[in-house]
């Protein structure tokens, strides 16, 4: 495969995302689709207040433009482009709700999570359909898999959902969920093209989509991606990891992302058996990181870092 070819649909997307910016934030201001920060959060987000969101639209037209350039080649790129999609509409409901509708809790979380369990339960029959889930590929075993059986569909479930939810919570810091997905979608972006899984132009696609993102979404953010991207990017991600039988690599390339919820339930959970007392400053982690004194460009460049080096180690692995 020419590496000329697989650079193509970096450069489509990024064009359409970085080109796209000027045009849609102007616009998201003008309709008043304006961040509301938390008051419990920290003080140096209150500043932030009022700038765009629902950013992750410019994320999704990039790459479902690009991937619809390449699907009829690479079929395999559907199955990932509709979970894609599927979460992202999740989160554009739940900000239209939030934002435009001005209705502060968004969807319910029992709405929220009964539609995140619809679109898995949709990507799941695709699957079977497709030839069924199969085996997955072990980490630090080269050429071993592992077949769940009866417990795959529950097993997708719940790593799907629990990624798309990962990323979520990533998504509170300028430019964090954009660095730490982009390193994930270059990971799957090599593997697939290493192994000729056929679903490099979503990869790809997405990897232009956020660098063109993070024009705009930098220290200090202009534009916010919102639940509109960052569950989109959670569904990609999990995708990926489905359709290349990788799954069970997320815990290594995605530690960021569980690293994020880890530090929410443990956070719930110490708060409710110690009646009252906090483990961390403020979850998710990177608030905690916030309020220990860390910059936001540190903490994002820290997890950037990690991010890249575990997702090499699992190259080699």
């Amino acid at each position: 495969m020419k590496a000329g070819f697989v650079i193509m649909p970096i450069i489509i997307s990024f064009a359409l995302s970085a080109c796209m910016g000027p045009f849609i934030i102007p616009m998201l201001k003008r309709l008043k689709i304006g961040q509301t920060v938390r008051e419990d959060g920290p003080g140096t987000h209150l500043k932030k207040s009022g700038t765009p969101t629902m950013g992750g639209i410019l994320i999704l037209i990039s790459v479902t433009v690009t991937s619809l350039i390449y699907i009829k080649d690479y079929p395999k790129v559907l199955p990932i482009l509709l979970l894609t999609l599927g979460f992202g509409l999740v989160g554009f409901l739940d900000d239209f709700i939030k934002v435009v509708l001005n209705r502060s809790m968004g969807l319910k979380p029992w709405q929220k999570m009964f539609l995140q369990v619809i679109v898995t339960g949709v990507f799941a029959w695709y699957l079977e359909c497709d030839g069924g889930i199969g085996a997955l590929k072990i980490p630090f075993y080269q050429g071993y898999y592992i077949d769940f059986g009866v417990w795959n569909i529950p097993l997708l479930f719940l790593i799907v959902v629990g990624t798309a939810n990962g990323t979520n919570f990533t998504d509170g810091l300028d430019g964090l969920a954009s660095s730490v997905t982009v390193l994930v979608a270059t990971f799957f972006t090599v593997v697939a093209v290493g192994t000729e899984a056929g679903c490099f132009p979503i990869t790809c696609a997405v990897t232009g989509a956020l660098l063109g993102f993070l024009l705009f979404n930098v220290h200090p953010a202009c534009v916010f991606m919102g639940d509109t991207g960052s569950l989109a990017l959670g569904g990609f991600v999990a995708g990926c990891a489905y359709v290349m039988q990788l799954p069970l690599y997320l815990p290594l390339v995605g530690f960021i992302y569980v690293a994020e919820v880890l530090s929410v339930i443990i956070q719930v959970v110490y708060y409710k058996i110690s009646s009252g007392r906090r483990l961390f400053k403020m979850a998710p982690l990177h608030h905690h990181f916030e309020l220990c004194g860390w910059k936001e460009t540190r903490i994002v460049m820290a997890f950037s870092i990690i991010t890249a080096v575990l997702c090499i180690l699992a190259l080699v692995v």
